[in-house]
């Protein structure tokens, strides 16, 4: 991407061109958590193999999984891979009117995650299925495991598990306490894309993007891509988004309530996962984590470091074993375009398909 001057905003979503997905008629599945939350499953049926759950990350929705933008999404290769997909939008998706609340990882893990794989399970009819999460999506998923979630066979954890270990200016934002005063000044979300009607903690949130450092191959026009990196720091590289992905990024990303960034904060001050009390109760379960398990690392992420993963397959291998752990690091690649890169169906899938594949049993 070129660099700029001047920051304008993304083009409209409804600008941009479409295409059908080549992965047949979806199935919706609405369920509520034991709280009282309505969330969503979606299922694409492209075989028996699986059932395989995808789980996305904060501030956006099941949809990274399935972009129209690239040639190939995660959901077509499996489906077309002979998988039985299915896409939960648990409560942060900015899909469900439930992204507004304001919640804890404790929530995902011990409410969304169970409810979620005992409806999948009752109703493809099948014993037990396979994960494949995303960042936030993945620290949860560790957190249900260790929280004693039952029917999940294996798992593929994307550029996370149990050990957030941040990047450059993430470790220093992460110990400024910026949701604790976000909070504390009546902020409940930040937003990615620039809103309509903008208050004064939007306009600073986009002086924030405006001030933020970016190396000079990763600036660009858009807003929304420097808010993004202001909220989360770097999350792609921009050689691995197409130019209609990274038109669609105001599509892609939204809203994340100030709760669910004050627990990321304090499991990445603690540097691995605890409850959002700071209770450190989950890691002392780590053989419920015995299931074969793939993790996944962009080479050069900028928002969580490789070590992230090395220091949990590690743990997990002291506790379990070396068997059932594997750890691909992919060189060029950053954190979310692992999912949504142009060419990850060729570099990144490949790896989830073979370990679902070695895994089905």
């Amino acid at each position: 991407m070129a660099s700029s001057a001047e920051l304008v905003p993304s083009p409209a979503y409804d600008l941009l061109p479409k295409r059908p997905l080549r992965a047949g008629v979806p199935e919706t599945y609405p369920f509520y958590t034991q709280d009282g939350v309505k969330l969503r499953l979606t299922r694409y049926q492209g075989g028996e193999r699986g059932p395989v759950l995808l789980v996305h990350c904060i501030g956006v929705s099941s949809r990274m999984f399935r972009l129209d933008t690239v040639g190939t999404n995660l959901v077509e290769y499996l489906y077309e891979a002979g998988f039985d997909v299915w896409l939960l939008d648990m409560r942060l998706s900015i899909d469900l009117p439930a992204h507004a609340r304001q919640s804890s990882f404790d929530e995902i893990a011990l409410l969304d995650y169970p409810t979620a794989v005992g409806r999948v399970l009752k109703e493809s009819g099948a014993k037990s299925l396979q994960v494949v999460a995303h960042g936030i999506g993945s620290q949860t998923f560790c957190m249900a495991m260790l929280g004693g979630l039952k029917g999940v066979r294996s798992a593929v954890c994307s550029q996370v598990a149990m050990h957030p270990k941040p990047a450059g200016l993430n470790r220093i934002k992460s110990r400024l306490g910026l949701p604790e005063m976000l909070n504390r000044l009546g902020i409940e979300a930040m937003s990615a894309p620039p809103q309509a009607s903008t208050g004064w903690s939007d306009k600073a949130l986009s002086l924030a993007a405006r001030l933020h450092p970016v190396t000079p191959e990763e600036a660009c026009h858009s807003l929304t891509c420097r808010r993004i990196t202001a909220m989360y720091g770097p999350l792609y590289e921009h050689d691995m988004l197409n130019t209609a992905t990274h038109d669609d990024l105001p599509h892609i990303f939204g809203e994340a309530n100030v709760r669910s960034f004050a627990h990321l904060v304090r499991n990445l001050r603690a540097g691995h996962l605890v409850r959002e009390d700071g209770t450190d109760c989950y890691m002392r379960h780590m053989s419920r984590l015995a299931i074969p398990l793939l993790l996944l690392h962009g080479g050069d992420n900028a928002c969580l470091l490789p070590e992230s993963t090395r220091i949990s397959e590690e743990a997990l291998v002291e506790w379990n074993g070396e068997d059932l752990y594997r750890r691909h690091v992919i060189p060029n690649y950053g954190h979310v375009d692992c999912i949504i890169g142009e060419r990850a169906h060729r570099d990144v899938f490949p790896l989830i398909r073979s370990h679902l594949l070695e895994t089905a049993a």
